[in-house]
């Protein structure tokens, strides 16, 4: 399934571009990925009747690609893996976070790409009508955890 979300931040391009190199490589990436994780563990939670265990389930690794600096905009590739309790791969999310120019002081920040829905087959049946609002808001919240770190770190500067 294709997901995505974005907000608008009020921090010129350059110093969300600045700001974000620097929270990737000191560990933002892994913690917004782990407090969306839990987002996502917490919406499967309240599904009823329930259709997987996300308690049980952890998040296992968070890869990423050196920024990459395109004509309009930058660029980092992400990637999630989660595992259950037996080690088999459950959901897996491979996106992009996209840096734009919005104006003198603003920016876009956009999250998009694709999920991986677990308990294969299974799971990509039921994500059309039951996880689809879970990855939704996961994909969410990991936007605004990134959006919040960035406004956050160029208040501070």
């Amino acid at each position: 399934m294709f997901i995505g979300a974005e907000i608008r931040l009020d921090v010129g391009f350059n110093a969300a571009q600045a700001k974000m190199a620097n929270l990737v490589h000191g560990g933002l990436l892994w913690r917004a990925s782990e407090d969306a994780f839990r987002e996502w563990r917490t919406g499967l939670a309240r599904m009823r009747p329930p259709v997987v265990a996300p308690g049980r389930s952890r998040l296992v690794a968070v890869r990423f690609r050196d920024m990459v600096i395109r004509e309009d905009s930058v660029v980092w590739a992400v990637r999630w893996e989660a595992a259950d309790p037996a080690g088999a791969l459950v959901p897996a999310l491979d996106a992009d976070i996209r840096l734009i120019p919005a104006g003198v002081n603003a920016t876009m920040l956009e999250v998009s790409g694709v999920y991986r829905p677990p308990l294969g087959g299974l799971g990509a049946g039921l994500d059309r009508a039951s996880l689809q609002p879970a990855a939704l808001a996961t994909i969410r919240a990991f936007t605004n955890h990134l959006g919040s770190a960035i406004t956050a770190s160029a208040a501070r500067s």
